[in-house]
């Protein structure tokens, strides 16, 4: 089963900034419209004067302009300056950004104290994002004295704000008592919601649990349908697991040799083996083994098109 997020996942999601974190206020500034028209130089010139006029939000887009080199160079250091002054005026996504460069050492000075102190301010502010860093801060230990109570707690405050990653580690809390007293129910639940939200991880474990009743009723074809998701997503314990489905009639109406053997073709190949799965493979006729690898084949180049 899982392990718990690792701290490599701190970084996630940091360009999603000008995309999703201004107010509805700052959406309706000339620079955020100029910025939402791709006009990056004018969206630039008009959030200078916009910050000079002491707009956080402007600050803060300005911090993204230069982190992705919109319209200007790269440049972290005129980035992180942007976001300092942003969140020295109290901006939540500043903070949550200059967070990231903290704990990166991007733009600034390596700093884990300093990172885990402004995801703190931005996660009091409501910033999913940085509740999630802040969790995982808290269950590492770099910058916070570990405290899985802690970890729960924020990681909690993330998943309730229906951010998927949280939803699944706040699952494997639950699961292994991490912080929390152990709870197969809200481990499925949690679980579940990471699942329906599309992360493949969540959807092979949560059809595990669904097979199993673990925690949730049993419903074979439900966790039919997560393998499913997750295999088309290229998750090879997913793949394996259809392919037995397949291979044994479970949950996907009769059994087809052809669709299982394409699934462990593809499992196979990404390095999930299964000895049964092998035998059955050798047991089909040249018609069968030749729709089985076309089918595998057509996965492959949809997958590359898309």
């Amino acid at each position: 089963m899982r392990g718990l997020a690792d701290l490599h996942r701190l970084l996630l999601a940091a360009a999603m900034l000008g995309a999703a974190v201004a107010s509805v206020e700052a959406m309706e500034s000339p620079s955020f419209k100029a910025y939402a028209q791709g006009q990056y130089m004018t969206a630039r010139k008009l959030a200078e004067t916009e910050a000079a006029q002491g707009s956080k939000e402007a600050y803060t887009l300005l911090g993204e302009i230069y982190e992705e080199g919109l319209g200007v160079a790269q440049d972290y250091t005129k980035a992180a300056e942007a976001y300092r002054k942003a969140a020295d005026l109290g901006d939540a996504n500043a903070q949550f950004s200059l967070g990231t460069f903290a704990l990166a050492g991007q733009g600034l000075k390596k700093d884990d104290g300093v990172a885990a102190d402004l995801f703190e301010k931005a996660a009091k502010k409501g910033h999913a994002m940085a509740q999630y860093n802040l969790a995982l801060i808290y269950l590492d230990g770099k910058g916070r004295v570990p405290d899985e109570t802690k970890a729960a707690e924020w990681m909690e405050k993330a998943a309730k704000q229906n951010l998927p990653q949280a939803q699944y580690d706040l699952g494997g809390f639950y699961q292994f008592g991490r912080g929390v007293t152990k709870d197969r129910a809200k481990a499925a639940e949690w679980t579940g919601k990471a699942a329906e939200s599309g992360i493949p991880q969540a959807q092979v474990e949560y059809g595990v649990m669904l097979f199993k009743g673990e925690g949730v009723a049993i419903d074979e074809k439900r966790a039919a349908r997560m393998f499913r998701m997750a295999a088309e997503r290229g998750n090879p314990v997913a793949q394996n697991r259809l392919a037995r489905l397949y291979a044994n009639g479970v949950a996907v109406g009769k059994a087809d040799p052809v669709q299982a053997a394409k699934w462990h073709l593809l499992a196979r190949e990404a390095g999930a083996a299964d000895f049964t799965l092998d035998v059955m493979l050798a047991k089909l006729t040249p018609e069968q083994r030749a729709a089985a690898d076309k089918a595998a084949q057509d996965w492959r180049e949809e997958g590359l098109s898309n």
